[in-house]
């Protein structure tokens, strides 16, 4: 919702610098009669070459704004939400002609803050929806995948391959580790990718990957297969990552830094 709200506030700004810059030349054919010939010789001969600079703002400002706006609607449309654009439009070229508005103030103010309560709503709705489909195809991925050969399944849940076991002492959750690694979605779309070699402390990273790389030693290489309560459960992080999403990594164990022993630091 907020988001559909930023991008009608940015559309409104690039409307009103364009009405400032360049509203007599990016008219509608109602008023473009009401032109000088000059300003409109570009526009009827098409030859984008003749036009003004002005006219370039002008444009420039309403394919901004035109575009924000598009924008918007197909997020409403994806919400299953009625807009009659036509309706719209006619009443943007009204409101920037100086037309009076067909309603007050007040009477506007209290329509949009209607019709936002009801995009949240249905935004909430289909997030909702999303969530719970994306646990049962998790659900049904790991059951599935819990059969193939070499794959485990530890007490929480967490599923793994070995690769490569490497060499020496596995890290703890207390210890510093260095990793390549790959993310993706269940279904094989990439959401991450480590592009050098990332360092970072076991016990500052999702459950999943505090349990797994303990399953590694230095040198080791192991595909992580994590339920979504391993991993950020019913938040979605990023448009990358949908609520409830099963994830999985290619992980690479580089090196291990030991934490310092209790007491053992300089004092």
């Amino acid at each position: 919702m907020k988001k559909i709200v930023c991008t009608f506030l940015a559309s409104a700004v690039a409307i009103g610098l364009a009405a400032c810059g360049g509203e007599s030349k990016a008219s509608s054919t109602e008023s473009s009669a009401a032109q000088p010939a000059a300003e409109t010789k570009a526009a009827a001969s098409g030859n984008k070459s003749d036009y003004t600079f002005e006219q370039k703002v002008a444009v420039s400002f309403g394919t901004v704004a035109g575009t924000n706006f598009k924008r918007t609607f197909d997020e409403m449309k994806d919400l299953d939400v009625d807009f009659d654009k036509e309706l719209f439009i006619k009443s943007f070229i009204a409101a920037v002609n100086g037309a009076e508005p067909e309603f007050s103030e007040k009477d506007m103010q209290k329509a949009l803050e209607e019709f936002g309560h009801k995009m949240q709503a249905k935004q909430i709705a289909k997030e909702k929806a999303a969530a719970e489909n994306n646990l049962k195809l998790g659900e049904a991925f790991l059951a599935e995948n819990a059969k193939k050969d070499g794959v485990k399944t530890t007490e929480s849940g967490l599923q793994y391959k070995i690769i490569n076991p490497g060499e020496g002492d596995a890290p703890s959750a207390k210890d510093t580790v260095k990793v390549n690694y790959r993310g993706t979605l269940i279904d094989g779309t990439e959401f991450d990718k480590s592009q050098e070699p990332i360092e970072f402390g076991l016990d500052h990273v999702i459950p999943g990957w505090t349990e797994g790389l303990q399953l590694l030693k230095k040198g080791g290489k192991a595909e992580l297969y994590i339920p979504a309560k391993l991993a950020y459960g019913t938040h979605s992080p990023s448009p990358a990552i949908p609520a409830n999403s099963v994830l999985v990594f290619e992980v690479e164990l580089l090196d291990v830094k030991k934490a310092a022993a209790p007491g053992s630091e300089a004092k």
